[in-house]
């Protein structure tokens, strides 16, 4: 069983910042592409940014530039850096992994989702 446990979160003014983790426990052969992904109120779950394992990535367009993703492959953790977050910014984030249990089989793995409020 494998596990995705996010922190961080929580309330912040316009303009401030916010540091997300997620780490993934349990039986772990290896992790390609990790990210997070956000849904805010009546809003469709949308990419935020993803890494893969050689580092590569990826941003969606509305954070470029302002929220930064990184990983620790041996930690088997993925760190979401945002600045000058807007209320617009407003979601529960989601850690998702794409995870290997064993050399052939490979899942989606989700965390809970940790909740990021941007009001003043």
């Amino acid at each position: 069983q494998v596990q995705l446990v996010e922190s961080g979160g929580g309330l912040v003014q316009p303009g401030g910042s916010l540091s997300l983790s997620c780490a993934a426990s349990g039986r772990i052969f290896r992790i390609n592409t990790m990210g997070w992904y956000r849904q805010g109120p009546g809003k469709e779950r949308e990419l935020v940014a993803t890494i893969t394992s050689g580092g590569s990535i990826t941003y969606g367009d509305s954070v470029k530039n302002r929220f930064t993703i990184s990983r620790d492959n041996a930690k088997n953790t993925v760190h979401l850096q945002m600045n000058s977050l807007e209320p617009e910014d407003t979601a529960v984030y989601y850690c998702n992994a794409a995870i290997y249990s064993s050399p052939l089989y490979r899942f989606d793995a989700w965390g809970r989702g940790t909740q990021v409020t941007v009001s003043s």
